[in-house]
């Protein structure tokens, strides 16, 4: 992702794909996933221009604002009624989000309930309370919840390395090598000799960037 980001071409402003990063707030992974699904998300078609890709600024300002127009349309209707102490269980949780199910329970939800309680059967009930709830329908749109509470701790990170500046690189990482076609195997070892820590490091950020990315694990 080294070099010019942006360069004006027969008098037209083009981005290469980090600058397409730059230029919609998008991760790296992100453009490179929109890039080798463009038939799903309507992604421009890029050009070869000094032995790089690039894409014209107009087309990718066109296609970002429809996917953010579709995001929005995707969005469910929340329900904000309700004490934001309540703890829910699952079914209770989807019909807060406007989901009809509680299989459409996002990942942020399901692997970090509020409280664990154990039933008589063995079984597992996970809950939330509901300002938890409202947190993660809020990070959908960036809105500030109106029902959390002053000093509420909200939704926890996602994994341990939700805040470290490393993440970024095995983010990157794991994006160049799915776009070449190369073997995952051997990563950890390229990026702790990159920022200079223990392959099990390594493994750990990459680990986490997959989750952080929806790809397969490294």
């Amino acid at each position: 992702m080294n070099g010019v980001a942006r360069q004006v071409i027969d008098g037209r402003t083009a981005l290469d794909r980090a600058g397409v990063a730059a230029h919609t707030g998008a991760a790296y992974s992100t453009v490179i996933h929109w890039r080798s699904h463009r038939a799903r998300f309507g992604f421009p078609e890029g050009f070869a221009h000094d032995g790089r890709e690039w894409f014209w600024l107009d087309d990718i300002e066109a296609f970002h604002a429809a996917h953010l127009r579709a995001k929005r349309a995707e969005l469910t209707r929340v329900d904000r009624r309700g004490d934001p102490e309540d703890l829910l269980g699952s079914g209770a949780a989807a019909k807060v989000l406007g989901y009809g199910s509680y299989r459409n329970l996002p990942d942020t939800l399901l692997h970090h309930p509020d409280r664990v309680e154990t039933l008589p059967d063995g079984r597992v009930r996970r809950l939330w309370f509901r300002r938890t709830v409202w947190a993660v329908a809020d990070a959908r749109t960036g809105r500030q919840s109106t029902g959390r509470p002053l000093g509420a701790t909200g939704v926890r990170q996602p994994h341990p390395y939700a805040d470290d500046p490393r993440l970024q690189a095995a983010v990157t990482l794991l994006a160049e090598a799915d776009a070449a076609g190369q073997d995952r195997r051997g990563l950890g070892v390229i990026l702790a000799q990159q920022l200079g820590i223990t392959p099990r490091t390594a493994q750990r950020l990459l680990a986490a960037a997959a989750d952080a990315t929806g790809a397969a694990p490294a």
